[in-house]
């Protein structure tokens, strides 16, 4: 039986992860807190008023030191916590100015010298940053990792994917046949629209931030480059680890 085995937010686009054990979700929404904020380069125009492109926000891909930062969002206080493995912690309050740079500062060792600096912290208003042009969820089955692991002869960390929701109990690939059609994970539909095409961003460890897997070039043994896939939330509801999942 396939279950929901993971639930994942990433509260600062590039920027962290936190853990789940369950969450409330909405339909036609982004996972809630999940890229709420996201930090503007100083060659990018975004405001946080709409949604644009990644290219726009540091990330990953361009600094892969980033890739180990975790996080934590406490919505009662409004502080952040960020850890990372070359930094002291910090707690912030990321819609305050004065602590919006304090975050800059500490996050600038982890852009390399030959990227666009840093230059803004950005409350996304419409929905969370994510790299999609509408509202998404991302689902991956571990299956699928498994066999990606099986075929580069190591084992991985599911975070270098920076998923929403992970299942298990499927064969490997089988969620790239449910895109056009819908699943249900506990009482909730979500609707299954396309793959996620992956960047540089999955070759750097999630524990170190150094660059050390060639994911593209072992997906590109499959013939694409694409791992997960994008879901559209359609029901209201709550879900929580070891939810049922009901596929085609």
């Amino acid at each position: 039986m396939a279950k929901l085995v993971d639930i994942w937010r990433h509260p600062i686009k590039s920027h962290g992860r936190e853990q789940l054990s369950e969450v409330a979700l909405q339909a036609g929404q982004t996972l809630p807190w999940d890229r709420a904020w996201a930090v503007a380069h100083e060659e990018s125009s975004s405001d946080g008023s709409k949604w644009v492109p990644c290219l726009h926000f540091s990330r990953t891909s361009k600094a892969p030191k980033l890739a180990a930062i975790n996080a934590h969002w406490d919505e009662a206080t409004q502080e952040m916590t960020l850890t990372h493995p070359d930094l002291s912690d910090l707690v912030f309050n990321p819609d305050d100015s004065a602590q919006q740079q304090l975050f800059l500062e500490w996050a600038g060792p982890l852009i390399p010298e030959n990227r666009a600096r840093s230059a803004r912290l950005l409350r996304a208003q419409e929905r969370g940053m994510t790299d999609t042009d509408y509202a998404t969820i991302s689902i991956g089955n571990l299956s699928s990792h498994r066999a990606v692991e099986q075929k580069m002869g190591r084992s991985l960390s599911p975070q270098r994917w920076r998923c929403n929701l992970w299942l298990d109990g499927l064969a490997p690939w089988e969620e790239f046949d449910w895109i056009g059609k819908s699943i249900t994970i506990g009482d909730v539909e979500f609707d299954i629209t396309e793959p996620v095409e992956r960047c540089m961003a999955t070759t750097a460890n999630p524990e170190t931030g150094l660059r050390d897997a060639d994911t593209l070039g072992t997906l590109e043994t499959w013939g694409h480059t694409n791992f997960t896939v994008y879901a559209v939330v359609k029901t209201d509801g709550e879900i929580r680890i070891g939810d049922k999942v009901t596929h085609p």
